[in-house]
């Protein structure tokens, strides 16, 4: 039997599934918890920009031919609802909405409010802790709190290649032979928990792993996009104008939309919340099969030898009785 026969009918013997299995375990163990993360943390900020938008000072947007308050209008009304400042400086609407940032003194103190263009109603701080809150949720996520230097981003990188070389592993690992290869497609809910842990972990990792081979190849590229962008460049050509956009640009655009949930469908959107958190579950999975099969199984190969020795003692221990 040569080395493919083995692998479609006793893959457990092969060489290259040894070695997948180590990588697997131990790259599974060693970032399981980074992997966990970033899919909470990804499923959240699917819904960034209504979190975004719920947390911010919201103004009706700008309507043509309908012109905003003058500027000294709004300082005058700024300085009604702040008495005691004096008014540094008043913004132009922003991002197409009647939104407008004044900014505010008094002694050394600086605050800024924002505005509704159109009445110069106060509508708070630009930046309250719920909008904060949700900036920093998406710093942990694409930066890891290190935003500075790009360094977070680099970091992640290197977690990306780690989760990619899991997903492929893991590929390789869920070929059972020929004979019970649909197993790894099921699970059912009745079985005893260690075959209902195991068949979920696999059926899970089948069909959804394309979508967790695409978080993780994106996640190389927006932490190192010049070999993506070099690639493309050698197989369609560099681009001639800004307009122009090449195969490779789409895919990659398209991948990054995916990595991200951009959906304008809310319920598209809630399917990517539920999705994100398949990586969550595929750790909490496979690290309960690693404890049932190497802590569980050498605590009781432990515990045994002791209990033998204790049994034995006490049967010496034990008074003899005299007929």
């Amino acid at each position: 039997m040569n080395v493919w026969q083995q692998w479609l009918r006793k893959p457990r013997t092969v060489l290259l599934r040894r070695i997948a299995f180590q990588l697997h375990l131990w790259i599974g163990l060693a970032i399981g918890l980074y992997i966990v993360m970033l899919s909470v943390t990804g499923s959240a900020l699917v819904f960034r920009r209504e979190m975004d938008r719920a947390a911010r000072p919201q103004a009706p947007p700008l309507e043509a031919g309908r012109p905003v308050l003058p500027k000294e209008e709004l300082a005058r009304l700024a300085l009604r609802a702040f008495p005691g400042f004096t008014v540094e400086r008043v913004g132009d609407p922003q991002r197409r909405m009647a939104l407008v940032r004044v900014v505010l003194l008094r002694g050394r103190a600086q605050i800024e409010r924002d505005f509704n263009g159109y009445t110069g109603e106060d509508l708070g701080e630009p930046w309250p802790w719920q909008a904060e809150a949700v900036l920093k949720l998406a710093e942990l996520h694409d930066d890891l709190l290190m935003v500075n230097d790009r360094r977070g981003r680099f970091w992640n990188g290197i977690g990306s290649i780690l989760v990619t070389l899991l997903c492929l592993t893991g590929l390789v690992l869920w070929w059972r032979g020929l004979k019970v290869w649909r197993r790894g497609l099921t699970f059912t809910w009745r079985a005893a928990w260690p075959r209902f842990n195991f068949d979920a972990h696999s059926a899970l990792g089948f069909w959804f792993f394309s979508i967790l081979l695409i978080w993780a190849v994106t996640g190389i590229y927006m932490a190192f996009p010049d070999p993506f962008t070099r690639a493309v460049d050698w197989y369609w050509g560099p681009i001639e104008t800004f307009e122009q956009e090449r195969p490779g640009d789409v895919l990659i655009r398209w991948a990054v939309r995916l990595h991200f949930g951009r959906w304008r469908s809310h319920t598209l959107k809630a399917v990517w919340v539920v999705l994100g958190l398949v990586p969550a579950v595929m750790f909490i999975t496979g690290a309960a099969m690693w404890w049932r099969r190497v802590v569980v199984r050498k605590r009781a190969a432990v515990e045994a030898p002791q209990q033998a020795l204790g049994g034995a003692i006490a049967l010496r221990q034990e008074p003899q009785q005299v007929e």
